[in-house]
């Protein structure tokens, strides 16, 4: 299966290099600096469950693309920023043929819509990753924690023969890879958890556990977490019992270091998915009439955030 993977930050360039270091056949999507970067060291990863360095990566520019190279994919992974989408979106095209299936790891719902309508619902699939990993000072990707899942499925539910086909694709490959047959509803699961997430700890610029040591920081974070299941559930996705026991459980532990990517981003300076994650949530609470106090507060400390930044273009 010829797969391209959109951009070889530390999502992609993760997932991407175990693909590549499984043998399979990986193409990375990258922009002219980061194709020299990769050319010059190789693409590196650094990791508990094991280090690998792909040499000489094959990689491929837009323009590349646009003139004909490497076409057509059957799998594109695409695991960009939800702000840099529609870039994203102008640089894979010309390799998304008639059976290209197209599986986004971007979190929340809005980008769902927004593929469908470019390329058509029928190449449009959900997906989900879990892990922590980032781009250290030598742009090596360095993972950060345990977890390294990856979960993909039909929109339309069940476990169809091309789910089946990239099942087999990433089987053998360094990393949790999981077919779901509801992945609507895992989407939404994991975007209670993080809009939940990132709402508290960057209003609070804090960790979860140095959130919950401070007076009503227990009773914060579990009615955020409230009011981001209620929205789930208004919209027919009802996070299911046992992974809100595990979602309250992980936002409410003591001496926790936890904290969401976008805190990282924000202290940094750097953009952030504050409409994609937050913003999104909350004009669906407005919408279906659902009261949002918290998550409407996180958002507005997130957008003044946005007001005083310049942002440069990212390298990826």
């Amino acid at each position: 299966m010829k797969t391209l993977i959109v951009g070889a930050g530390a999502v992609g360039g993760y997932f991407g290099g175990r693909l590549a270091e499984a043998g399979r056949d990986v193409t990375f999507l990258v922009r002219p600096p980061r194709a020299a970067e990769l050319a010059a060291n190789g693409l590196r990863i650094h990791s508990r469950h094991g280090d690998v360095v792909i040499p000489r990566p094959r990689t491929v520019l837009a323009e590349d693309l646009a003139h004909g190279v490497d076409q057509h994919f059957d799998l594109v992974l695409l695991s960009c920023k939800a702000y840099d989408l529609d870039g994203a979106i102008s640089s894979f095209a010309p390799a998304v043929g008639p059976q290209t299936a197209i599986v986004p790891l971007l979190n929340g719902m809005r980008h769902l819509t927004v593929l469908s309508d470019r390329f058509g619902a029928e190449r449009v699939l959900g997906g989900l990753c879990f892990i922590a990993a980032t781009l250290d000072a030598s742009r090596d990707i360095a993972h950060l924690s345990k977890p390294h899942g990856l979960t993909f499925g039909e929109i339309s539910g069940g476990i169809s023969p091309r789910v089946e086909a990239i099942s087999g694709l990433m089987q053998g490959a360094l990393f949790d890879a999981q077919a779901s047959p509801a992945i609507l509803l895992e989407m939404w699961e994991k975007w209670v958890f993080l809009a939940t997430l990132a709402g508290g700890t960057c209003l609070m610029r804090a960790s979860v556990g140095q959130i919950v040591s401070a007076p009503g920081g227990v009773e914060f974070l579990s009615g955020l977490l409230d009011e981001c299941r209620s929205i789930a559930a208004s919209e027919g996705f009802a996070p299911r019992a046992e992974p809100v026991a595990r979602l309250r459980a992980t936002l409410t532990a003591p001496e926790s270091s936890l904290t969401a990517s976008m805190l990282r981003d924000l202290e940094r300076g750097g953009r952030i998915e504050a409409d994609h994650i937050v913003g999104d949530l909350l004009d669906r609470a407005r919408t279906r009439g659902i009261a949002a106090p918290l998550l409407a507060l996180a958002y507005t400390h997130l957008k003044a955030y946005e007001a005083k930044q310049t942002f440069s273009p990212p390298v990826n």
